[in-house]
């Protein structure tokens, strides 16, 4: 007796790359919104931010009001705490308890496993973005300047931040991720220009000026605040470390 092909449905064999992507990034996004930590460090510390510095007169940011100078730094922030700092942690984990290891053993190809987290990055950026714009407004911001300009700087501050956390997570134990993360979230929320101006760091201005969260938050804020064309300088910074984590990243990253 004899069986013509292609009788059996479903055949056997792995789905459709862009499917097996797509449905990996739907769940390290679902995985991240329920994860109370991480919440935390995404969301309610940027939320609190940038409403308590806004309405309390607690540092001086210059001329005009605080929420126009805090918004884009808060903006800059989010991203630093989900691509770098939320990803570096989770990932961290996830190798230390062998989940990196079974999922490179899958059809999933290693490429399109970081595609996917890369892809959960940004819809949780987006998310972040939507709300504390909204806060943002309701606090008085009047954000100003070129919206794709706005778009470079997160995409590029995105990959710079990924690159640097992929980095971290890959090469480090994951108690070690977990500590020099928070440890590098706090330093540079304080000497990142995000919070409180640079020009308050004397001489070490024009170092702290080429870190990435600087280059995000400034260069937000040349758009955002006053209405500057396309800040080139700090989509330089971006990139160069964007380029650099990145391929560090490729080049070190340890998946056992």
């Amino acid at each position: 007796m004899t069986t013509a092909t292609d009788t059996y449905a479903p055949r056997p064999g792995a789905a459709p790359l862009p499917r097996m992507i797509a449905a990996q990034a739907v769940l390290e996004t679902r995985m991240l919104l329920r994860n109370g930590e991480q919440l935390l460090l995404t969301v309610v510390i940027p939320t609190l931010l940038l409403v308590l510095f806004s309405s309390a007169d607690i540092v001086d940011t210059g001329a005009g009001r605080s929420v126009d100078f805090l918004a884009p730094g808060v903006l800059a922030l989010a991203v630093m705490s989900t691509a770098f700092t939320g990803q570096a942690i989770a990932t961290g984990f996830e190798r230390r308890y062998g989940v990196l290891k079974r999922l490179a053993s899958s059809p999933l190809p290693r490429w399109a496993l970081m595609t996917a987290k890369t892809a959960s990055v940004l819809v949780t950026e987006v998310l972040q973005v939507t709300l504390l714009t909204v806060i943002a407004l309701a606090l008085g911001w009047s954000p100003h300047g070129n919206p794709l300009a706005v778009l470079l700087l997160l995409v590029l501050g995105t990959a710079a931040f990924s690159g640097l956390g992929l980095l971290m997570a890959g090469t480090l134990k994951a108690e070690a991720t977990l500590a020099a993360a928070n440890l590098v979230f706090l330093l540079l929320l304080v000497g990142g220009g995000v919070i409180v101006p640079l020009d308050r760091f004397g001489g070490a201005q024009t170092a702290l000026g080429l870190l990435p969260i600087s280059a995000l938050s400034d260069g937000l804020r040349d758009v955002l605040q006053h209405g500057a064309a396309t800040p080139w300088g700090d989509l330089g910074i971006l990139a160069v470390w964007a380029v650099l984590g990145l391929a560090a990243a490729g080049r070190f990253f340890r998946w056992e």
